[in-house]
């Protein structure tokens, strides 16, 4: 299957934007204690730090349904996205479960968007004879109406509810030996979001002009949808917006929308935005489109290189800053001492800019290598 340049592209972008966001997280100074989205707390330039980077991982999962579909005309792919899936969810809680804590006593495992995916995956495998336009619409409604969980008159400590919120709302969940399993995504919304995905694939089978225009028209449509919707304040997102100290800060506010779990407000924003993005890098070939590109190629190898690289960069400022190991406290904290420790948010784009760079050379020989042996069956789970 030919790749398509511009999911490609945009993938890349939001790879590059994600980084940002678990740089800020390891080393910037005040993240151990301040929520970026809190604006009784907060600052213009690390909420917009932030929230800049909630748009990765919809659109990562969206174009990782789209993925899917683009390949599901290969006779047995269903068992290849089945087993693919099963082993995104094994290096979630190993490589990129060690890669995010450094902790080798695993206490923390979160399910994030790489689990998430997986069991999508899995789930998109044992679907494979539901037609894509089905799956779209399943996709469309559970974005839609995933929120009205929260509504449902369940009793606590009920069973129904002790199963259903982990796969609905973000739970935190006790494991034998003092660990905690920390379901950060749940299940649902982001499956409908991989469905939603998987409905569009059928649009990258147009032409190139038709498909634009597709893309122009979606974009628009939910952009607007989402600016409507929020400036009613009814109830689709549990954050309502409000007034606030002054106009900045009242912009702030409308466009803090809910991510654990996505809301349906979120989806608009962020997936209107991707649309835009695919309209804007379709047929592009430029030096930013081949730039993102060469990220976007291969997205699993950046993933896990990102997170290590990140990791010991963090070590080597906490050394460089006269902490020692017997400083470190893992779990929770990732590594970093209960002392103020880290970079000023200028630091931590001076590091972004500088792991991002670093990992552009591998990333370029890592898509050469997959390109030149796609005979090896192992790259196509990498």
């Amino acid at each position: 299957m030919k790749r398509i340049s511009s999911i490609d592209s945009v993938r890349g972008i939001v790879m590059v934007i994600m980084a940002l966001d678990h740089i800020r997280d390891l080393i910037h100074i005040p993240s151990q204690t301040l929520d970026p989205t809190n604006l009784t707390t907060t600052t213009a330039s690390i909420f917009m730090a932030r929230w800049v980077t909630h748009f990765c991982a919809p659109i990562f999962v969206f174009l990782a349904g789209t993925s899917a579909y683009l390949s599901s005309q290969k006779e047995g792919n269903h068992l290849f996205l089945i087993k693919r899936g099963l082993w995104l969810v094994l290096l979630e809680f190993t490589v990129i479960t060690f890669g995010i804590w450094w902790d080798i006593r695993f206490n923390v495992f979160l399910f994030q968007v790489i689990a998430a995916i997986g069991l999508s995956f899995v789930i998109l495998g044992l679907l494979h004879h539901v037609s894509s336009s089905t799956l779209g619409v399943v996709g469309v409604a559970i974005m839609v109406l995933h929120g009205a969980f929260a509504l449902l008159p369940l009793p606590e400590g009920s069973a129904l509810r002790t199963i259903l919120t982990p796969i609905f709302s973000v739970t935190a969940l006790p494991l034998p030996a003092s660990k905690t399993l920390i379901m950060g995504y749940p299940l649902i919304p982001w499956l409908g979001i991989m469905l939603a995905g998987y409905g569009a694939g059928s649009y990258f089978k147009k032409p190139a002009q038709e498909r634009k225009q597709i893309f122009l028209k979606l974009g628009g449509a939910a952009l607007v949808a989402f600016v409507v919707l929020r400036f009613t304040n009814i109830l689709l997102d549990p954050q309502p917006w409000s007034v606030q100290k002054d106009s900045l800060f009242t912009f702030l506010s409308f466009i803090n929308v809910t991510k654990y779990p996505p809301s349906l407000l979120y989806d608009l924003m962020t997936l209107g935005t991707m649309f835009l993005l695919l309209y804007c890098f379709e047929s592009a070939e430029n030096a930013l489109s081949r730039f993102f590109t060469t990220y976007g190629k291969v997205p699993m190898f950046y993933y896990l290189l990102h997170w290590y690289i990140v990791h010991l960069t963090m070590f080597a400022i906490l050394f460089a800053e006269g902490f020692g190991v017997k400083d470190f406290e893992f779990g929770f904290s990732f590594g970093r001492p209960k002392a103020a420790n880290g970079l000023p948010l200028w630091g931590v784009y001076v590091v972004w800019i500088g792991i991002v760079g670093v990992l552009y050379p591998l990333c370029q020989w890592f898509g050469k290598y997959k390109k030149a042996n796609t005979h090896r069956t192992w790259l196509r789970y990498i």
